[in-house]
């Protein structure tokens, strides 16, 4: 596959180089944008009809023999040619709204001549359309694109348009691809790819100026990058002779956050990127008031807290994340304080590469002491798996998860998890999976999903690997919420089964992971039961086929 796409890259312009990379993941944007094309299977479906000239039950009947959108367009296209002939060979696409998007191309789409660009312009296009009359402004401009496509254009189109081409190229593939196909270093389209958080710049920086171009990448403020994130821990004493010297911090009971100061202006991010300022005005202040440089990127975790001092339920802080009306008022019912544990940028210098011990001690020089709402992590370095149980028993006293036993020589790793960051908290038996489907209620959950089916993720050939069925942890109140979430996701339905877009996170509790030829990852959950719905993380974000394997042979070992 990487040759493969290597050999693409190598022929594209440099206009077509970034979007390709882009497009060949299933995105429009780069993640560091927080941008999504905001596309639902509905709309699409209703941009199908139109180009094919057939209704939209007739849609539904093709997706029940399929259970796919792209193969569902394909077969639409290509059996419905006679009422597509009523249609003229050339699409006017329709300008968006949003002066963000008014670069875009207005060129005449022609029947059988897409370009890469032309595609990529009109999908950034109907992210952009707002206002009065946007929905049908999306459909017209997909219809179009639907019409000019040929049926197997048309097929990956729409698997792009939902934001799950799925062709099994990732981030990895995608990397090596750039490295060969411009001959530099995997290491150094890595570093780049780690500070700019977008592989499509990554790639034009590696035609056009090559591993000195990529040397010259750095981290930009209000550009966040992925957080570096930690591996589980079966043990303190596993986490000692892993690492021998260890950095322990508490684990906080809260949400991650990444904060961008450049002057005056504080921009705040969550875990997925999503731009939250607005939400958190107070986190802003308190940062303005506490941190004594003038540009910075920090990373730290944001703790809903009550009036004893003591963290809140998770759900609170997801409020407070996702709040757009009555902030201000949401803010002293819900007071944040946010624990800074890491510097990745300050003024002028990036801080990645240099190690953990001396990101600390610069982080603890510019963050005033006793300032409101803001404070930095204490470390404690040692060789001692008992000063770590008394640091983890210290945690869960004050209602915290646990603690991170962290190398104190490693750099930072943007989205990276390995051993150099390690958590152990006392519950090991949760895995974060995506909802992939599921099943209409009867009875007393009748017209509701009843149940789930979930997923773990398999990174290396990019896909999603069932592991079972959830149905219990779920009240009439969250039935109702997650089924209307839900309505927007459903991609086909087949009887009472559904397929559902993969966006939606739960986080699952279980007795024992046992071996299964039922379900696509080779094992099942005993017992599953829903904890909570992870607001905060994404698809990219589940728990990986590897670690059930390592969980499963850990029950075995012990």
């Amino acid at each position: 596959m990487t040759e493969v796409f290597a050999a693409f890259l190598k022929e594209l312009d440099v206009e077509e180089l970034s979007v390709s990379c882009y497009m060949i993941m299933g995105e429009i944007f780069p993640a560091w944008t927080g941008k999504k094309l905001g596309l639902g299977p509905n709309l699409l479906y209703a941009a199908l009809s139109k180009a094919a000239g057939i209704s939209p039950d007739k849609i539904k009947d093709y997706l029940k023999q399929t259970g796919d959108v792209g193969q569902t367009t394909f077969l639409v296209l290509s059996n419905e040619k006679k009422s597509q002939s009523t249609f003229s060979s050339f699409f006017e696409p329709e300008p968006a709204t949003d002066d963000e998007y008014s670069d875009s191309t207005s060129d005449v789409l022609i029947a059988g001549q897409l370009t890469i660009r032309q595609v990529y312009d009109q999908l950034k296009s109907i992210a952009g359309a707002s206002g009065k009359g946007a929905q049908s402004q999306k459909i017209k401009n997909l219809q179009s694109l639907f019409s000019a496509a040929t049926p197997e254009e048309a097929k990956y189109i729409s698997r792009i348009a939902l934001e799950e081409l799925r062709i099994g190229i990732g981030e990895g593939i995608v990397r090596d691809s750039i490295a060969k196909a411009f001959d530099v270093p995997v290491d150094g389209v890595e570093f780049a790819f780690m500070v700019t958080n977008d592989l499509g710049e990554v790639a034009v920086a590696s035609k056009t100026g090559g591993i000195e171009s990529l040397k010259n990448r750095q981290i930009q403020i209000n550009r966040p990058v992925k957080m570096m994130l930690a591996q589980v821990t079966e043990s303190i004493e596993s986490a000692f002779s892993e690492l021998k010297n260890v950095a322990v911090e508490w684990k906080f009971d809260g949400a991650r956050i990444q904060i961008h100061k450049k002057g005056q202006d504080v921009k705040l991010y969550s875990r997925r990127l999503e731009d939250v300022t607005d939400s958190l005005p107070d986190v802003a202040d308190a940062i303005l008031n506490a941190v004594d440089v003038t540009d910075a990127v920090l990373d730290g975790e944001a703790v809903a807290m009550d009036d004893a001092g003591k963290p809140r339920a998770f759900q609170d802080i997801l409020r407070r994340f996702r709040r757009k009306y009555d902030v201000e008022s949401t803010s002293r019912d819900i007071p944040i304080h946010v624990n800074l544990f890491d510097l990745l940028y300050a003024d002028g210098e990036s801080m990645i590469e240099k190690p953990l011990r001396e990101r600390r001690q610069r982080l603890a020089q510019i963050v005033k002491k006793n300032a409101k709402g803001i404070s930095v992590d204490e470390m404690v370095e040692t060789d001692n798996p008992e000063i770590a149980y008394e640091i983890y028993e210290k945690a869960l006293k004050a209602g915290h998860e646990g603690i991170m036993m962290k190398n104190p020589d490693s750099a930072y790793s943007p989205g990276k998890r390995g051993k150099n960051w390690m958590k152990k908290k006392p519950v090991m038996d949760t895995l974060d999976l995506v909802v992939i489907g599921g099943e209409w209620g009867a009875g007393k959950r009748k017209n509701k999903i009843g149940s789930y089916i979930l997923a773990c993720s398999d990174p290396i050939n990019n896909i999603f690997l069932e592991i079972g069925r959830v149905g219990t942890g779920l009240s009439d109140e969250l039935l109702d919420t997650l089924t209307e979430k839900m309505m927007t996701l459903i991609e086909a339905e087949s009887g009472v089964e559904i397929k559902i877009k993969p966006e939606v996170v739960f986080e699952i509790a279980f007795e024992e992971i046992q071996k299964s030829s039922n379900y696509a990852a080779g094992y099942a959950l005993r017992f599953p039961r829903l904890i909570q719905v992870r607001d905060d993380k994404t698809a990219d974000d589940i728990d990986t086929i590897e670690k059930v394997e390592r969980m499963y042979s850990g029950q075995k070992e012990n």
